[in-house]
């Protein structure tokens, strides 16, 4: 079965090329010109994947990740003509899985739908047991975590912050480590962001303010998970 990703670009010539060259990969292309058509094709086919233009009629590629962001955690590549470092921090902080600059060379695209794709996936089951630190649940096999019994909806890049953390209880990771971990990001513009990819998730964990149960910032450094973690098989 192909896998299906969704393009929001306004260049209708882009958007058959891409179409064209992803089948060679199995990969089935959507195509919307218009955000709003995009987030009703999103709705309707639920993608594994969407790759937003910045730059769209109506409004920004940004306003259109913050409401994919609402619906759920599907990767989201963005792509821009500018190909600013501002831009890309904007898009990660958003909760943007990657990031592309145009021109791009499809090749590429394909690597890092790939490589998104591949983080996103669950593991084969027993690959890796869950972890539990009082109320919150990480399990690995099936790429979700879980407070109090209820499903934190995780951005790729969210989970793999958390599972990086809890799977070192109580030691500093470093930001350059985290960094490292997420694969397919520019450092430069995700060094930024991580900051705020932890603070996304200190948020889903109601973990923010002074009451930091799970994440607690070594400052100057990274982070620690400084909650008792147990491992089940």
């Amino acid at each position: 079965m192909a896998t299906e990703v969704l393009i929001i670009d306004d260049d209708r010539e882009l958007g058959a090329l891409l179409t064209a060259y992803l089948a060679k990969f199995g990969i089935k292309a959507l195509t919307a010109e218009h955000p709003d058509a995009g987030l009703r094709l999103f709705r309707k086919h639920h993608p594994s994947l969407v790759i937003l233009d910045v730059m769209l009629p109506g409004r920004d590629g940004f306003e259109v990740c913050r409401e994919l962001r609402r619906e759920g955690p599907t990767p989201v590549i963005m792509l821009t003509a500018r190909g600013e470092v501002s831009d890309k921090v904007v898009g990660l902080e958003l909760g943007a899985d990657d990031y592309l600059a145009k021109p791009f060379d499809p090749r590429e695209l394909v690597a890092r739908i790939q490589t998104v794709l591949r983080r996103s996936q669950p593991q084969a089951a027993g690959a890796a047991g869950k972890l539990k630190s009082g109320s919150l649940l990480l399990d690995p096999a099936r790429r979700g975590a879980s407070l109090k019994g209820k499903d934190l909806e995780l951005t790729t890049t969210e989970f793999e912050i958390l599972a990086l953390l809890m799977s070192a209880p109580g030691q500093v990771v470093k930001r350059d480590d985290i960094i490292k971990q997420l694969r397919g990001e520019e450092a430069e513009a995700f060094n930024r962001s991580v900051d705020l990819a932890v603070s996304r998730l200190r948020a889903k964990l109601g973990d923010s303010g002074k009451d930091q149960r799970f994440i607690k910032t070594a400052w100057g450094t990274g982070y620690v998970f400084s909650g008792k973690v147990e491992r089940h098989d």
